[in-house]
């Protein structure tokens, strides 16, 4: 489960050692793109207290925003798994896909084609310049694991889902899926 060799669709689990970022701090990461020029993830089990009709009043949707990452916090970034309803999508993988037509996916979702199954919105992106995921890696801060899942991780429950993947790890990590999320305050 555990992967030395990052490839895209692989999810990044923060070690519980990413203390006091708030961004990266117990993040599950869905890594979109990933090459020699570096990474690209979304944050995907940290919601916003916005949804998709606050951020675009069009939408008459309630699905929610999540926090993608730090970079680009102003841009509204999404994944689905309806490749054949939003075209210009591109492959991640496992049947995960990237952007697309905004305007098809708008109408969509209006029509309630689209369900919270089926697409995620983000606030921002995770990046990382050249060979930096490599350097953190070495530096221990990230667990790469496989995407079980698959296309299905996009309608996965977000509150509980950091805990859920250091439990599966077993081992060491499961002393640490109850430990409160800043253990200097226990």
């Amino acid at each position: 489960m555990i992967s030395e060799k990052l490839i895209k669709g692989q999810l990044l689990i923060s070690e519980p050692s990413i203390i006091g970022d708030l961004s990266f701090n117990r993040s599950v990461i869905l890594l979109a793109d990933h090459d020699k020029e570096g990474s690209v993830g979304f944050i995907i089990n940290k919601p916003l207290k916005y949804t998709i009709n606050d951020l675009v009043p069009d939408i008459d949707s309630k699905f929610k925003i999540y926090n993608g990452g730090p970079v680009e916090q102003d841009n509204l970034y999404f994944i689905h798994n309806i490749p054949e309803l939003i075209p210009n999508s591109v492959e991640i993988s496992n049947g995960i896909y990237w952007g697309g037509d905004f305007e098809s996916a708008k109408h969509l979702i209006n029509q309630g084609t689209i369900t919270k199954e089926n697409i995620r919105f983000f606030l921002g992106y995770s990046g990382w310049h050249e060979n930096q995921l490599e350097t953190e890696m070495n530096a221990n801060s990230w667990i790469v694991t496989r995407n079980i899942y698959k296309n299905k991780i996009i309608g996965k429950s977000s509150t509980h889902f950091w805990k859920d993947q250091i439990k599966e790890l077993g081992g060491d990590y499961l002393i640490w899926s109850n430990a409160p999320e800043n253990p200097y305050l226990n």
